[in-house]
Order: C-alpha cells, then sequence, then structure tokens
C-alpha cells in the first residue's frame, strides 16, 4: 500500500492534469505558461517526478487556481478531504 504522501502527490499531479484538460491546454500550452518545460510537466502528470511547492504553485497559478485550491482537490481526491 502507498503511503500516503504518494497517494497525495499523485492526487496533485491527478488534478493538475483534469484542471489542464478542461481548459483544453496541451501539457506545452501549460508549461509554457508556468515557465516550465513540457517535458516536466509531462513527468508530474504521470507520476514520475514529485512535484515541489514552488512548482505546484506555479503550474496551479497558470491554470487560474490557488494552491490552497489544488491541495485541498487533492485530498479530496486522495479520501483526506
Amino acid at each position: 500500500m502507498p503511503a500516503r504522501d504518494e497517494v497525495f502527490a499523485r492526487s496533485v499531479a491527478e488534478e493538475l492534469a483534469v484542471a489542464r484538460r478542461e481548459r483544453g491546454w496541451s501539457m506545452e500550452q501549460l508549461a509554457g505558461e508556468a515557465g516550465l518545460h513540457r517535458t516536466s510537466v509531462g513527468l508530474i502528470e504521470r507520476g514520475e517526478r514529485g512535484v515541489t511547492l514552488q512548482v505546484a504553485a506555479r503550474l496551479a497559478w497558470a491554470l487560474d487556481l490557488s494552491l490552497g485550491d489544488l491541495c485541498r482537490a487533492a485530498e479530496a481526491r486522495a479520501g483526506r478531504g
């Protein structure tokens, strides 16, 4: 069974991917808005790279979300909200 922090990290990645798709954005578009490389966004969304607080904030803000909203949605997705 994955640790709670792993479940939460995966939930953050899933929430970012959902928000991106809801806006009809490609990973490249999100990366450009957040000032990141497209490869980084893909690795984060697939759960192959952890996301720092700073990067999570940049991605959330690019998607017009607050970091708090992103975390609350991820907690709910992980069954903790």
